[in-house]
């Protein structure tokens, strides 16, 4: 058996607990077979690559020609390894032909998209699987290690379902999207302000980050060049992943063009989209599914809650239908980048970076706070009955809420603006939304929650009004990215 050989392993940054977790398996003695998935973009493809490299391994790609046409392409590939060319009329007779290739020595089998091999009618792909069972069971006579790779999660997170015939013969490893820490690999000699604006403009995808995190010029450049020149590789590419995975594109595209704006419940969805509330949750659940929206809820809201809101999941599936979906045309008719940049893009670029930003503010509350408060996550809630009879307000919105059991123990604020934040965002916190708070019976320390402000720059005004109160603590950018960016041993502590 050859040894395999990937050409771009030195290329390949970071995924180092992925990796550890595929070098466990492979020299423990499990003999489960493994199911990698992620998004598409994420990196699936160089992780278990860089993973097989220097190991006597093949790599088996299905695509979505027809199943008699691949199982023969991939009886050639196994032609020389064997010593002869297997017949392989279905997906159990190459599964035995791999266990045979592992009989002498230990191989790694990888097995990409493997989901396309399946038979798309329920019936015959459990029957199908039924088959597989009865085949893993050669696991215990032979040292194939064998992987089953798959993009769309929905179909793999059935194999690994309850009712699933491969039940308990599988086990999972999720590749998730890069948290900005891990990111940072890809976007050397930067300040930390830009490492937040690229983190949130590519998201957490690999694939996205590769292009637009280390390559020369700043995000104008990088932007204009990758994604709104018509010709670059990012242009259409959320396009052509979301129309391999779903059936009624339109509809999901006309969802997330709406959510790329920000946060949105199902009635806001309804209302702009011309549709019922019902008619939707199909949507946003096959969303969900593929990891591409999230639903959240007030961190103190109860189970039993239907205060929901919806967002896009990923930074530049957000990106891309908010500053480059409605202008493809533009953009192949002539529009230059540069000018539709300047336009559409810099001037509300701030507002796309904010609710990255807040996210980033909640990571370094639990990583730094964690003994203050176990659960961190957003909030809101009707504002003051006054304020709301007299239309002032209607609704308060805390971007960081802590909670140590059922108390609020920390409270914070983040801006990400131009502008030095001021004392006004503590008297507003203070006047409006604590009250408000107390209103819909939270509780709260004796002594009151802690109060944490993050920002690009602070007034000084705000800065001598901490240094009179113990209970507010203010966050740099600089300091937030240096302590989000540095390793350390708190997470084994």
């Amino acid at each position: 058996m050859e040894t395999f050989r990937f050409a771009a392993r030195d290329e390949f940054v970071n995924r180092v607990a992925d990796l550890a977790r595929l070098e466990d398996w492979w020299e423990g003695a499990e003999r489960n077979v493994l199911a990698l998935y992620g998004r598409r973009r994420v990196g699936k493809s160089w992780l278990f690559r860089t993973f097989a490299d220097g190991k006597p391994a093949i790599v088996l790609v299905a695509d979505r020609r027809a199943e008699g046409q691949q199982l023969n392409r991939f009886a050639d590939r196994l032609a020389p390894l064997l010593g002869f060319r297997p017949d392989l009329p279905d997906l159990p007779t190459l599964f035995s032909a791999l266990y045979q290739l592992a009989r002498e020595q230990k191989v790694l089998a990888v097995i990409d998209e493997f989901p396309y091999l399946l038979p798309s009618v329920a019936a015959r792909r459990d029957e199908i699987l039924t088959a597989l069972q009865a085949v893993m069971e050669e696991r215990d006579s032979a040292t194939l290690k064998l992987v089953l790779c798959g993009s769309h999660i929905g179909q793999m997170t059935t194999l690994l379902s309850e009712s699933s015939p491969l039940r308990g013969r599988l086990t999972p490893l999720s590749v998730e999207p890069l948290r900005f820490a891990d990111a940072q690999a890809f976007m050397p000699d930067l300040t930390a302000q830009e490492r937040v604006e690229r983190y949130a403009v590519a998201g957490g995808m690999s694939l996205y980050l590769d292009e637009l995190g280390r390559g020369p010029g700043d995000l104008r450049e990088q932007v204009c060049r990758r994604v709104l020149n018509h010709r670059g590789p990012l242009f259409n590419d959320p396009r052509e992943v979301l129309e391999e995975e779903l059936r009624q594109p339109g509809i999901y595209f006309s969802m997330l063009e709406e959510l790329a704006f920000g946060m949105r419940s199902i009635g806001d969805l309804a209302t702009a989209l011309g549709r019922r509330s019902t008619d939707l949750s199909q949507y946003l659940n096959t969303l969900k599914d593929l990891r591409l929206v999230e639903q959240i809820a007030p961190l103190t809201a109860d189970r039993s809650s239907r205060d929901h809101r919806y967002r896009i999941a990923d930074g530049f599936l957000k990106f891309w239908f908010r500053f480059v979906f409605n202008y493809q045309e533009d953009l192949r008719a002539g529009l230059r980048p540069g000018d539709h940049y300047d336009g559409e893009i810099a001037p509300v670029l701030a507002d796309h970076v904010a609710p990255a930003f807040e996210a980033l503010c909640r990571e370094w509350t639990r990583s730094h706070l964690g003994r203050r408060a176990s659960r961190v996550g957003t909030w809101w809630g009707k504002a003051l009955a006054e304020h709301r009879r007299s239309g002032e307000r209607q609704v308060e919105e805390i971007d960081v809420v802590g909670l140590q059991r059922s108390t609020v123990t920390i409270i914070g604020e983040c801006k990400w603006t131009n502008r030095s934040m001021t004392p006004k965002v503590l008297t507003d916190l203070e006047t409006y939304k604590l009250p408000a708070m107390r209103q819909a019976k939270l509780r709260f320390s004796a002594d009151g929650p802690l109060v944490v402000f993050f920002a690009r720059s602070f007034a000084h005004s705000l800065i001598e009004v901490a240094a009179t109160r113990p209970n507010v603590h203010l966050v740099t950018l600089d300091e937030l990215v240096s302590d989000l960016t540095t390793t350390d041993d708190r997470q084994g502590q």
